[in-house]
């Protein structure tokens, strides 16, 4: 177990979403099987992690067709997402369990007036029932997901959108991104937080300590995160 992680308070905090509040991986995993194992082109849990966890719906989709030479038009890619969609909130209507300690910093943030946001690969009909179902929904001014941008992390896009969402919100409280926190759990979240700017916190909810290197502040959970 990591020794607890001390970090001073910073002006804004913005959540990843899978991986970081929720485990939904593996539901996302297995939606994605159920649309593209009848087509001959579904991956394993290991391809899954190497490659596709981090993308949005849309980019993972697009890498899995074009791993088999299969070309995916616009409006086949957007029925295929539309699919994932209606199969993923059948999945998630049994309930999801939180990640330990992530309602509770959550809630903690928000009650001491620290601006929160999340910003998420997924899409916003995925992750608002869910922060629904935690009750943790009012705690967000902003959700960016993946309606929101046309690039997923690593790309900057997200992150970026959702700093300037919450500088709009609260002027007087924001300053610069580096003064803001962004919670991820995959090396493709690091990269883009960093690259939008922000310091970045990361749990070890999906990768090992070593792969999430680039970030700032490293814990095993968000149980063992103090800020000061």
């Amino acid at each position: 177990m990591m020794p607890s992680v001390t970090v001073s308070r910073p002006e804004s905090v913005i959540f990843d979403f899978d991986g970081v509040i929720v485990d939904t991986e593996p539901l996302h995993y297995k939606t994605f099987q159920e649309i593209l194992a009848p087509l001959g082109i579904g991956f394993t849990w290991k391809e899954y992690v190497d490659t596709y966890m981090g993308f949005d719906d849309r980019d993972a989709f697009l890498e899995a067709f074009r791993a088999h030479g299969i070309d995916l038009d616009a409006r086949r890619l957007k029925e295929l997402v539309a699919s994932k969609s209606i199969i993923f909130q059948e999945v998630i209507r049994n309930g999801v369990t939180a990640y330990p300690g992530a309602v509770q910093t959550i809630t903690s943030l928000h009650a001491s007036g620290i601006p929160l946001a999340i910003c998420s690969g997924a899409l916003r009909s995925d992750i608002l029932p869910i922060l629904e179902q935690l009750g943790t929904a009012h705690c967000f001014t902003h959700v960016v997901t993946a309606d929101d941008v046309r690039k997923s992390k690593p790309d900057p896009e997200c992150y970026s959108l959702a700093f300037q969402r919450l500088v709009r919100s609260h002027p007087s409280l924001l300053s610069v991104p580096r003064n803001s926190l962004a919670i991820e759990d995959t090396p493709a979240g690091i990269r883009s937080a960093r690259m939008a700017g922000l310091s970045v916190l990361a749990v070890t909810n999906s990768y090992k300590g070593e792969e999430l290197a680039e970030a700032d502040y490293l814990a095993d959970s968000l149980e063992n995160v103090r800020v000061t």
